[in-house]
């Protein structure tokens, strides 16, 4: 009997988390797993998850755009996705809701060596990964502002923030204000330099990039985008969000199997499914 786990989103079929999912299984040897790639629309979330859980015989799944909200009233989501307001990872066994972007993100930083507690950190976006983003620099002990195209977007989300995880300290600013804040840690949460808009960058022309900051984008496609390279000009040290994805999946992996996720094998099965596209 295989044990079924997989990813749902709304369109789906560009993942690359079934191709490290399934390394990762047959790394293992456990050829009684299989993880696969389901496409829901949006109006049917709710039938689509008793489908799986029942019918499909699902263990869980990973949930990605535009569900991550849209599943919260169906699970039981733990404090984490809570806080965020989003749901990435399912176990139909206990109809539990978690997120593990937060750890992943968090994770990957520890991985890259970068510290955290005390940092001054600027977050780039508004939306769910910020969000993500704030939560997970928060605990860590961060220093954090936020920066959106739409102010009123961004105090939004830390007054969001600040009710549901109790997280008053970080603030917003401008580009320019932030820019001259002397931070040591510059965070894109948004989806600006990704494949196929390769030459686009969140950072504006015509202000001034912090020298020797590090950077982590959290796009994965491409591997060194804009930014990175900005980044890198400027004396700085450039991480891409590869990473992040790896890591996420991994501690979703864990929390279905009970077992320690191949980091490694999953890093390589990612990457190659990336050049294959």
């Amino acid at each position: 009997m295989t044990n079924k786990v997989g990813i749902i989103g709304w369109p789906v079929a560009h993942s690359i988390s079934p191709a490290m999912h399934n390394a990762a299984f047959a790394a293992l040897g456990m050829n009684d797993w299989h993880y696969d790639a389901v496409p829901i629309p949006p109006d049917i979330v709710r039938q689509g998850l008793k489908t799986l859980k029942g019918e499909g015989g699902y263990v869980g799944v990973n949930v990605t755009i535009p569900h991550k909200q849209a599943v919260m009233p169906y699970v039981h989501p733990d404090e984490r996705a809570r806080a965020v307001g989003a749901v990435n990872t399912i176990d139909f066994r206990d109809d539990s809701g978690t997120n593990t972007d937060v750890p992943g993100f968090v994770g990957d930083l520890e991985a890259h060596g970068v510290a955290l507690a005390g940092t001054r950190v600027i977050v780039l976006g508004a939306g769910g990964a910020a969000r993500a983003a704030v939560y997970g620099l928060a605990q860590a002990g961060a220093q954090v502002v936020v920066v959106n195209r739409t102010r009123n977007r961004a105090q939004e989300m830390l007054a969001n923030l600040a009710l549901s995880a109790g997280i008053n300290s970080a603030e917003v600013m401008t580009l320019d204000e932030a820019a001259e804040w002397g931070a040591g840690l510059i965070v894109n949460c948004t989806s600006v330099g990704m494949w196929p808009h390769v030459e686009e960058s969140p950072w504006l022309t015509g202000i001034s990039f912090p020298k020797g900051a590090t950077v982590y984008d959290m796009v994965y496609r491409p591997e060194k985008t804009a930014l990175l390279q900005e980044a890198e000009a400027n004396g700085g040290r450039a991480i891409g969000g590869l990473g992040m994805l790896v890591r996420q999946g991994a501690k979703s992996f864990e929390l279905w199997t009970g077992r320690a996720a191949p980091v490694d094998v999953m890093f390589a099965a990612a990457r190659d499914a990336l050049q294959e596209r």
